[in-house]
């Protein structure tokens, strides 16, 4: 059985200034050859410091951004290459929940118009209709139809976060990108919607890609963890075997440090020529300078190190 989603080898390279005043632009792997399969049904957790490149795969993954090379195969098509028309008519299948919940909703627009938007837009309800599909789904995402009124402002964080997980919802997805969503929120309510979220997942059989920096959540949401440094795939694996058996030296880091507070920012600098981790691994050999290593492994459990046991 083909899975869900299968992306090959993405690439997306940025040229940046690496001053104000510098008129040279250099170019920046913020995903470089990542791929990986996601089966129906499934979660994979996405983990890395911030700028490992996570929420840029989400984009070319979801489209909201080209990949410079790479496929994404979703539900057997070539997402990649979708089109006009055909791309529209597949995006309901596909939808993204963004970190901060306020800046991604519309603040002119009412909840009733903010989760129908979607449903209009992909003729799955008749006018008459509509209203009661949305009750239907803020009733899913713990919201009851007095909130078909209100405005963004008027509403806290964390139900702000169910209307837009409402509205990801409304098209009655196969797959969600959760790109960061409870980071913004306050750590009583984020268990609120990571309950939420295993809730959903219970009920619908939805695939999702859950993205965050916070390990114990991912932990918590997923079925497997893959491990992201500059841009790279360094580890995949179950998350319970990721935590109990972490393999790459960075998976080893972020494991230690999650315990002890949050993750420092991991500057993009480009790749070196060999591992993307050896200038602050402290297991690193004269090996480590020569060729890259590969992902590679056994039970599921992937590793790109060439020192990993």
């Amino acid at each position: 059985m083909r899975p869900l989603l299968s992306v090959r080898d993405i690439v997306r390279i940025y040229e940046i200034r690496r001053t104000v005043f510098s008129f040279r632009k250099e170019p920046i792997r913020a995903v470089d050859h990542v791929s990986f399969d996601l089966e129906k049904g499934c979660t994979m957790g996405v983990v890395g410091e911030s700028g490992s490149g996570k929420s840029t795969l989400a984009r070319c993954i979801a489209r909201l951004e080209q990949p410079d090379s790479g496929t994404v195969l979703f539900q057997g098509k070539d997402w990649v290459n979708l089109r006009g028309r055909e791309l529209k008519a597949e995006r309901k299948e596909m939808q993204i929940i963004f970190q901060d919940p306020y800046s991604s909703l519309n603040p002119r627009k009412k909840v009733l118009d903010i989760i129908a938007e979607p449903i209009v837009a992909h003729n799955l309800a008749t006018d008459d209709g509509l209203q009661d599909a949305v009750v239907e789904i803020l009733k899913k995402v713990g919201l009851d139809e007095d909130f078909l009124t209100k405005y963004p402002h008027e509403m806290s964080g964390g139900q702000r976060q169910r209307v837009a997980i409402g509205r990801a919802l409304s098209t009655s997805p196969a797959f969600i990108i959760a790109d960061e969503p409870v980071s913004a929120l306050d750590v009583s309510v984020q268990a609120q919607i990571i309950n939420l979220f295993l809730d959903i997942r219970e009920i619908s059989d939805i695939s999702m890609l859950f993205i965050s920096h916070d390990l114990n959540i991912v932990r918590f949401v997923s079925d497997s963890i893959m491990v992201m440094y500059r841009g790279r795939v360094v580890e995949m694996a179950e998350a319970d075997d990721l935590f109990e058996c972490p393999l790459h030296p960075y998976t080893r880091m972020l494991v230690e440090t999650v315990r002890e507070g949050s993750l420092s920012r991991d500057e993009m600098e480009g790749p070196p020529s060999a591992c993307v981790f050896y200038d602050r691994c402290p297991n690193r050999q004269s090996v480590c300078q020569g060729a890259a290593p590969v992902l590679s492994g056994t039970n599921g459990h992937l590793v790109a190190c060439h020192l990993a046991e």
